[in-house]
C-alpha cells in the first residue's frame, strides 16, 4: 500500500503524454488505433507505445 503513492502520478504523466499525440493525430485526420493499421489504412504517426495514427488511403 506504501507504493500506490509513488504508482499514481506515473500514471497522470503517462495519460497527459498519450492525450496530447491523439491530439496531433486527429489534426492529421487520423485515428488511434492499438497496435498496426487494418488495411486500407496507412500509419502517419504514433499516439503512444502500443497505438498508431493512422489514415484512411482513400480520404
Amino acid at each position: 500500500m506504501k507504493i500506490l503513492y509513488l504508482l499514481f502520478p506515473l500514471l497522470l504523466l503517462l495519460v497527459q503524454g498519450a492525450a496530447g499525440n491523439r491530439a496531433k493525430c486527429r489534426e492529421k485526420r487520423g485515428y488511434c488505433t492499438l497496435g498496426r493499421c487494418r488495411y486500407p489504412a496507412i500509419t502517419i504517426g504514433a499516439c503512444s507505445r502500443f497505438q498508431e495514427c493512422c489514415r484512411s488511403v482513400w480520404g
